[in-house]
């Protein structure tokens, strides 16, 4: 519990406050993706809008502002209240950088910005499920207009980019994730070479039809064994996978069963799970302030990708659980022996869908699409010319092309609701996990034996040890450095995926 302080407190209150009503804005969002009529898309995007206005006042408000200014100097960001502790001070600044953002957006650009966007999904989805990039593009391209205002409006040093990625992930400029992704992109695509030129791996075994309620059930048993409880977060069903909290005591995740393939819908629970327990491992006790919130979705991801690839990938998580998988899909997988499952899970092939993509070629898909994001916001790249550009990339990057926009630029739900800047932290959160999980290998040198017992609950308690319990007291790179005594490089990224598949496809 933090030490009582009448001002921070008195601020704590407002800001609840705040948090509060954002909370039923996830739930309406929620509800649109998943329960609501699909005639209701109109009167949603009426409410949202009233809601953001409503939120959006509650955080500029004069009475937050003499709030905050009795602990800080809005403009140089002084600490100026005295008795505050350190997690105090913390929370106070990542109040003020919120507050600074938050009123460089006037009511009305966020009001319109919320009512466009949600529309905009509605007609995603209809687009995608009619392949049809012309009835999405108008709505993209005012959603780019407004994303370019938006970014003049909060400033920026260098590009209009570092705006955007800032609201996601805070502690990296573009230049950065520009060198990182470079350097990843000539590792991961000489790696694809040296796996492109061995024998190919026979995955077909993990494709047919599978039973869609026994699938759900493993899952279910699997994030119970995460620590995902129902009392606390519920599994849905949407066009698009996400997880989605408004509080620690309500954190949901949707999935979506995959036709014909037995682990995606396994990977996407996997996934959103991890999402889902990171909002449920932020401290109750400071819902409503920063030290109740996640640092960035960089970090969030971090701790997706952790459950989906560096537990949900490894042979120790599948000696427990492939017994289970073949008792539970019996007489689907009974001739397969254990290495030619675990194989088949990590096989490497170039694909069109990001979110199917083997652990190898995933950010090539987000690197793909950080560099369109950054050349339509910039304006050398026009709405019209994306599809294009997205099949040219594609190829450059991967060797493959879509034989339609549904399979290619309509994929992905982010730009429908104006979410510029976010792709980037899918890779950069792979990267964190690599870094991150080194220093629970140091302290959990049985790790791999406890897992292929069953054991996954120690997995969590580590992570809030030392990740969740800290909402924002610290950046992304104070918290990448405190965990593992080092600065973040993403050199244990690179190290993993070259160690793993160098044994697993077994070359030099």
């Amino acid at each position: 519990m933090n030490k009582q302080h009448p001002e921070y407190d008195a601020l704590h209150q407002i800001s609840r406050h705040a948090q509060v009503l954002t909370g039923i804005s996830h739930i309406l969002e929620w509800d649109q993706e998943t329960k609501m009529p699909q005639d209701g898309g109109q009167i949603r995007s009426e409410q949202l809008k009233i809601l953001a206005g409503i939120i959006h006042k509650e955080k500029t408000s004069k009475k937050f502002a003499t709030a905050l200014t009795k602990l800080i100097d809005i403009k140089s960001g002084k600490i100026v209240g005295n008795g505050l502790t350190t997690p105090q001070k913390s929370s106070v600044k990542a109040w003020r950088n919120d507050f600074v953002k938050d009123t460089a957006l006037p009511a009305s650009f966020v009001e319109e910005f919320t009512r466009l966007t949600s529309q905009a999904q509605l007609v995603w989805r209809n687009a995608k499920s009619q392949n049809c990039f012309q009835h999405f593009a108008p709505f993209l391209d005012k959603i780019i207009a407004m994303t370019r205002r938006k970014a003049d409006l909060l400033g920026y040093k260098n590009h209009p980019y570092d705006a955007l990625l800032d609201l996601y992930e805070p502690d990296i400029t573009t230049k950065e994730v520009d060198k990182l992704f470079t350097d990843l992109r000539k590792s991961i695509t000489g790696l694809v070479k040296k796996i492109s030129a061995s024998p190919e791996i026979n995955d077909s075994f993990l494709f047919g039809s599978f039973d869609h309620d026994k699938q759900i059930e493993f899952s279910k048993l699997i994030l119970d064994a995460m620590g995902y409880t129902s009392n606390r977060g519920r599994l849905d069903f949407s066009a698009h996978p996400f997880s989605s909290a408004s509080h620690p005591t309500d954190s949901r995740i949707t999935t979506r069963i995959h036709p014909t393939s037995l682990m995606s819908n396994i990977s996407v629970c996997l996934h959103e799970g991890g999402h889902a327990l990171y909002e449920m491992g932020l401290p109750e006790e400071h819902y409503g302030s920063p030290l109740g919130e996640a640092i960035s979705l960089a970090v969030h991801e971090s701790q997706s990708r952790w459950w989906e690839t560096y537990i949900g990938q490894s042979d120790s998580f599948w000696k427990h659980y492939f017994p289970l998988l073949k008792k539970h899909f019996k007489g689907k997988l009974d001739s397969v022996a254990f290495e030619d499952f675990y194989q088949a899970l990590n096989k490497v092939q170039p694909s069109l869908i990001r979110v199917e993509a083997d652990e190898v070629t995933y950010p090539l898909h987000v690197i793909l699409r950080f560099e369109l994001e950054k050349s339509l916001i910039e304006g050398s790249l026009s709405v019209r010319d994306v599809p294009e550009a997205w099949n040219a990339k594609m190829k450059e990057l991967l060797g493959i092309v879509p034989p339609n926009n549904s399979e290619g630029c309509l994929q992905d739900v982010h730009w429908s609701f104006g979410a510029f800047g976010y792709f980037p932290t899918y890779t950069l959160g792979n990267m964190y996990a690599a870094h991150l999980f080194g220093a629970f290998e140091k302290e959990h040198p049985d790790w791999k034996a406890r897992v292929a017992a069953g054991d996954l609950l120690f997995i969590k308690t580590w992570l809030h040890k030392n990740i969740h319990q800290y909402g924002r007291q610290y950046t992304s790179k104070e918290l990448l450095k405190k965990v593992t005594g080092t600065p973040f490089t993403a050199e244990a990224y690179s190290n993993y995926l070259n160690r793993k598949y160098k044994s697993l496809y077994s070359f030099k």
